[in-house]
């Protein structure tokens, strides 16, 4: 089953993903994943909704494995093995207002931890992009940073403002990093920043910014999309600068965008004549 996926040129990420929960599904009924029915796979996944709550895409992502396993690997007809993916929940994103998000970048006196929040929230980039960010990516010249998406196979050029490119200059001045441009500290100085280091200085900035709502690293993507949004940018511009691959996924923001009020008609004054 690696051997198939590295073929098809899916990701480290996927591939492990998609093994371990071909191998969990094995575990819970101690049996080889090849002798399995498509029954207990229906059961298997009812049984992680009831009791682990796992989300649709945790679903969607067991189906994909299994569809690989019957299809790719047994060379079984998938009509005799498929299951119906869930439906999408479709929740709007969750974003903090300008004035919010400013306090919260601004919010820890610590360059390394500022120099990372004010990155994600002025580029909008995904937590796995902004951990796997190089020197060499930055080209402090064009004020631009290339990017690399979390599965490693598509890149994109992002624009970084002159007032975020100098915070930089002044981060890497101080911490001189050596390969990845926000490393690890101590034994893991050589590997990039963590991803639960990332969301435990975002959630420490939240509470010292008295900020009550439920933020996130991609609260910050949602909110640099929503207010590049709120000053003008057209949605295909923002689809490229966040790497979405379809028109489908950006305009959710429009959604939660806050545009200035338009004149509504004012019924009160028609009430009265």
């Amino acid at each position: 089953m690696i051997c198939e996926m590295q073929v098809r040129n899916y990701s480290p990420r996927t591939i492990q993903s998609y093994v371990s929960m071909i191998a969990g599904l094995s575990r819970f009924y101690n049996t080889s994943p090849d002798l399995l029915t498509t029954q207990q796979v229906k059961d298997y996944l009812q049984y992680r909704i009831q009791k682990h709550k796992v989300s649709v895409s945790t679903i969607n992502q067991t189906i994909g494995a299994w569809k690989i396993l019957q299809v790719d690997i047994l060379k079984r007809e998938w009509v005799d093995f498929q299951i119906k993916r869930p439906r999408k929940e479709k929740k709007l994103p969750m974003v903090l207002s300008r004035e919010e998000a400013l306090r919260l970048v601004n919010a820890l006196p610590n360059i390394k931890h500022r120099a990372i929040l004010t990155l994600a929230y002025t580029t909008g980039l995904r937590r796995n992009e902004m951990l796997g960010l190089k020197l060499p990516h930055i080209d402090f010249d064009r004020k631009q940073i290339r990017v690399v998406d979390g599965k490693g196979r598509k890149q994109r050029m992002v624009p970084v403002p002159d007032s975020v490119l100098s915070l930089l200059r002044t981060y890497c001045e101080a911490y001189r990093p050596k390969q990845y441009l926000f490393a690890g500290y101590g034994y893991e100085s050589g590997k990039p920043y963590s991803a639960s280091s990332f969301l435990n200085i975002v959630k420490r900035a939240a509470r010292k910014a008295g900020i009550s709502k439920n933020v996130s690293p991609h609260v910050l993507r949602h909110s640099f999309a929503s207010h590049m949004l709120e000053q003008g940018l057209n949605l295909k511009a923002l689809q490229m600068i966040l790497g979405h691959h379809s028109m489908k996924t950006t305009a959710v923001y429009l959604h939660v965008t806050n545009f200035d009020t338009p004149n509504i008609p004012d019924l009160s004054q028609s009430q009265e004549q």
